[in-house]
Formats: structure tokens, C-alpha cells, sequence
């Protein structure tokens, strides 16, 4: 017999029983399906029997755990269903682009023609796979093997991944014959997937999955164009530089291509940039350039290189941070669970704000406050401005593009940018690499770095965070007259070294373990480059350390 604490409670169960067949014991104790359990703090998958005692909980589909193990699962029933439909022989490469809100962009490339029929025909098999609980096996074999299977199938970007694979074994999953490779676990079975849509969407297809917060709801896909489109601008960077996976980016550094594929990104950021400060010059009448952008976008550096840019144009900028406009420290709102909610906007003293920069827009001297985080209150240390005609503030803050935040000032004396860490890198063609883990890795160095924060804290502050760009930033993300792609393709080789030691100091005893272990897994896949040769003005520099800007 087997023992294990469920709920606090001690459960027995006869040896041969599957994780899948508990599950549905406690199913009803739990709002949406769980995905996965944990036992004895490892993640295992439903489909496993377990052979040994220990603690035993569940994670259902609210959980990070059991929500990325709805879209790999997901994302293997829409391209095992599209090679159905369209036929191998038709089909080139189907490839996880990016993310869209909760959907996913796949472009499709091959002897057919995406379009509205075709993505109705897909979703229609994908309901009959689901309907048919079509099953899901796993298996763990010789990397040779797995990659024969991967040469049969044209999987080229897998087959280039194993080259510097280090285990000699690798977990394949198939599905009625067709194989596939998956960072992560896998629902048992198709049945699963209850929720989803395909979307034909600017040739290719967008897979529209429920969002984490809402595991039980499918909302209807809205499109957005400039995320969109800067998404695509990266993407096609990334295909001239010929480094659109890990893979590649290896093979790059293996081949002594780094130091000029360094150069060549870092030579297309600054382009861009010349080309938002060429904007804002040619709009005429622009005072204040807001910036906002979520966690670890970038955005001190940004603002000092945008800044470099405008000096060019003979403009005089002249930096705010909207968080020296936070209200003193015993009139901040709290949250729910009775902490200082520093992310909304009932946080900045909204009203100061606008009649400071009325007065500067008027041509008045103003004294720009500095907000003291230690005392929690503003101070004022002389730091008056005036505006002259060549004079232009580049303000950064959360709320930048929120209206509300500087609802007094005319349209037309704004520009907006939101700048973000968009990874168009991914691991192979189905496994794509969220921004979010990028934006993590970034804070986690730049936080023990500068803060002394370990990576427990940040992971543990990390869904606090994701909550307050949700409901402030992504919103108005659409109404920006500029977006700016911080992430560069190299980033997460040079942050490798950093962010390993600091992702080994968590504790299995820690509730952010599985996030540190998922992460450090993550990281086996890249070489490791140094910061030699990243140049001081780099993005990459606010994080690891070394930038010319202070940040």
C-alpha cells in the first residue's frame, strides 16, 4: 500500500494507481482541472504511478505550474492537428512565434494557404482529438533516436537543440505516431484541452487559449497591431541574423560569429532609437516624451540612449521619474491583503503632477521633487526646471501612457513610447520562450546586484508584480506613438552565469523552488558567453553590471 498527506489528511491507496486517478478523487475540492501534483516537493505529471509515500498536492490550472502545462499541451494538439489536416508532405515548418495577450501566433509555412476554412478545419480536428481523449505517451529514449525521429519528421531546429544536449537520454512525447519534444510536462490526454480557438491572423494562425486568471473562460481574441508588429519587426531581425533559436545561437557562438552578431543587434537597437528621437523631432511641439514599460523592460537605459539620440537633433532632454511623484508613504492605498499597493495609480499624487508640468509647459520654474524611499516622504533638493524652446522632459513611470496621469496636458505636447523585453528567441519551433522569463532573469541579477535581494525574494515578488502590469501598463500599451523591443538575442547567454548561483541558493524547503529548478533547467540549454565584449551602453549592461548610464 501507499501512504501519502492530502489536505492533511493520511490517504492509503493500492500500489499501481496513477496520479490522474487520485486527481479525480479531489477534483471537486478544486475550481478549475488540475494538471499536475507534486509529491514530496517534485512535479510529476498525472500520467506517472507514483512508488513512494510522502506529501501530496495538487496543482490545477490557476497555478503557474498547471497553466504552462495547458499550453504545451495545447500547442502539440493544434500542430499534431494541422499536420492532419494540411499533410506532412505540405507542410515546411508550423512555428510558435509569439505571444498575443492569451494567445499564441504560429506562422505556417509550406504547399497551402492559411486562411479562415483552413482554420476552422484545424479546429475541427482538434475538437475530434479532444473528443476522443486522444492519448499522450511518453517516452524517455537514446538522444540518437530521438533525433532520427526528429530528422524523419524535418524537424531541423530540434536536431540542431540536441547537438548540445548533455544528457544521452530525452523525453519524446507522440500522439497516434507523431513525436514531439516539450520543455515541461504534459496533460495524459487531449480530453483535457476544453478550451480553445484557432484564428487565421495575418498569414498564420493564432491559437487562443484562457488565461491563467480565468482558467475556466475563453475570451475573444483581440488583435494588437503595434505589439504585434513590433514582434514581427524582431522576428525578422532575428531570421536575417539567422539566430532565431537557441540552437542557433549556440552554433553562432561555437562558430565565432558572437562579437559580430553583438555588434549587429546592438547596431539595430540604436537604429531604432534614431528613428523614435527622428519622430519625435519631426512631430514639432513635443515637451514630454513618456516612457513606460513594464518590469526589467530597460527603460533607464532606454531613456539615456533616446536622450543621446535627441541631443543630435539639438533638443536639450531632461529626465522625470514619475515615481518621485509617489504620495507620502501614509497616504499610499493598500491592497487587498493590506500592503502599500505602490502600483496603481492612487499611488502618484496625480494632481502635483500635472500642475508641475503645467507651470513648466507655461514656461514657469518648477522644483521637481524627489521622492526618499527610505523615509517614504517627497523631499525638495533645489532641483528646479524651466523650459526653454530646445528644452524636452523624457518622463519614465509605470502610468506614462495612462492619460489619467497627465490628463491636463495637451495631445499634442506628448509623445508616447512603450518599450518592453519582447524575446523573439525561441528554444526550437514548438517551444518558445516567454517574455516574461526573460524579464524575471533580468531583475533577478540586476535586484541581487544592486538591492542584495535574493532570488527567492524576487521570484516570490514576482506575481505581485506581473498583477500590476496587467492592470496597468499592457492596457494602454496599444495607445503608444512608438514601441521599443529591448530584448536582445544573446541576453540570456551573458545573463546565464549571473543568474545561476542566485537560482542554486533556493531551498527545496522554499515555495519558490519548482520556479527556481524550472528556470535553472531552462538555462542548461545555452552556452554561456561573458561580458567582455558587450558594449557599455548595452540594454544588457542595467542588468549584469557596467553600463555607462547610471543605473
Amino acid at each position: 500500500m501507499l501512504q501519502f498527506i492530502i489536505n492533511g489528511q493520511k490517504k492509503e491507496y493500492e500500489e499501481g494507481i496513477t496520479f490522474e486517478e487520485i486527481a479525480k478523487e479531489y477534483q471537486k475540492d478544486y475550481k478549475s482541472t488540475i494538471a499536475a501534483v507534486i509529491l514530496n516537493g517534485k512535479i510529476s505529471e498525472l500520467i506517472k504511478k507514483p512508488f513512494r509515500n510522502g506529501e501530496l498536492t495538487f496543482c490545477d490550472l490557476s497555478t503557474s505550474i498547471g497553466h504552462l502545462t495547458y499550453i504545451r499541451t495545447a500547442t502539440l494538439l493544434f500542430v499534431k492537428a494541422a499536420h492532419d489536416v494540411i499533410g506532412d508532405k505540405n507542410i515546411e515548418k508550423i512555428k510558435v512565434e509569439c505571444a498575443l495577450g492569451p494567445g499564441f501566433y504560429f506562422t505556417a509555412k509550406g504547399n497551402f494557404v492559411v486562411d479562415h476554412d483552413l482554420a476552422e478545419k484545424i479546429k475541427a480536428r482538434m475538437k475530434e482529438m479532444v473528443d476522443a481523449n486522444a492519448a499522450i505517451r511518453k517516452h524517455s529514449m537514446a538522444l540518437d533516436d530521438a533525433v532520427a525521429i526528429f530528422a524523419k519528421q524535418g524537424m531541423k531546429d530540434k536536431q540542431r537543440l540536441c547537438k548540445f544536449r548533455r544528457s544521452s537520454l530525452i523525453n519524446v512525447y507522440d500522439v497516434d505516431g507523431y513525436y514531439d519534444y516539450f520543455y515541461g510536462y504534459m496533460l495524459p490526454n487531449m480530453g483535457y484541452v476544453k478550451l480553445f480557438d484557432v484564428i487565421a491572423y495575418n498569414n498564420g494562425f493564432v491559437l487562443n487559449l484562457p488565461r491563467r486568471s480565468a482558467p475556466n473562460e475563453l475570451k475573444e481574441f483581440v488583435p494588437l497591431e503595434k505589439l504585434f508588429n513590433t514582434m514581427m519587426e524582431a522576428t525578422d531581425w532575428s531570421e536575417k541574423l539567422e539566430i532565431d533559436t537557441v540552437g542557433e545561437l549556440n552554433e553562432c557562438i561555437c562558430n565565432g560569429g558572437l562579437n559580430e552578431m553583438i555588434l549587429v543587434q546592438e547596431a539595430l537597437q540604436e537604429r531604432k532609437i534614431a528613428e523614435i528621437a527622428h519622430d519625435i523631432v519631426s512631430r514639432g511641439g513635443v515637451k514630454f516624451v513618456m516612457i513606460a514599460g513594464p518590469s526589467s523592460s530597460g527603460k533607464t537605459s532606454f531613456s539615456h540612449r533616446l536622450s543621446v539620440q535627441l541631443k543630435t537633433h539639438g533638443l536639450r532632454p531632461h529626465p522625470i521619474a514619475v515615481d518621485d511623484y509617489f504620495v507620502n508613504r501614509e497616504d499610499t492605498p493598500l491592497d487587498e491583503n493590506g500592503d502599500y499597493n505602490f502600483e496603481c495609480l492612487e499611488a502618484i499624487d496625480v494632481k502635483l503632477f500635472n500642475r508641475d508640468m503645467q507651470n513648466l509647459l507655461a514656461g514657469k520654474t518648477v522644483e521637481i521633487p524627489t521622492f526618499n524611499f527610505k523615509t517614504g516622504h517627497r523631499e525638495y533638493k533645489g532641483n528646479y526646471k524651466t523650459l526653454g524652446p530646445d528644452d524636452v522632459l523624457v518622463i519614465e513611470g509605470i502610468h506614462a501612457l495612462n492619460d489619467k496621469m497627465s490628463e491636463s496636458l495637451p495631445v499634442e505636447s506628448k509623445y508616447k513610447v512603450y518599450i518592453s523585453a519582447l524575446t523573439t528567441l525561441n528554444i526550437d519551433e514548438h517551444n518558445r520562450i516567454p517574455t516574461t522569463d526573460g524579464r524575471l532573469l533580468r531583475r533577478m541579477v540586476r535586484d541581487a546586484r544592486t538591492r542584495g535581494a535574493s532570488a527567492t525574494r524576487t521570484i516570490q515578488m514576482w506575481p505581485s508584480v506581473r498583477r500590476g502590469e496587467e492592470e496597468n501598463i499592457f492596457p494602454f500599451q496599444e495607445s503608444a506613438d512608438a514601441m521599443f523591443n529591448s530584448a536582445l538575442i544573446y541576453e540570456l547567454a551573458v545573463i546565464k552565469p549571473f543568474a545561476e548561483p542566485l537560482l542554486y541558493s533556493v531551498k527545496p524547503t522554499d515555495p519558490e523552488y519548482h520556479e527556481a529548478k524550472r528556470l535553472l533547467k531552462f538555462l542548461e540549454y545555452f552556452l554561456t558567453v561573458d561580458t567582455e565584449n558587450l558594449p557599455n551602453n548595452s540594454i544588457a549592461r542595467e542588468f549584469v553590471g557596467g553600463s555607462c548610464f547610471n543605473v
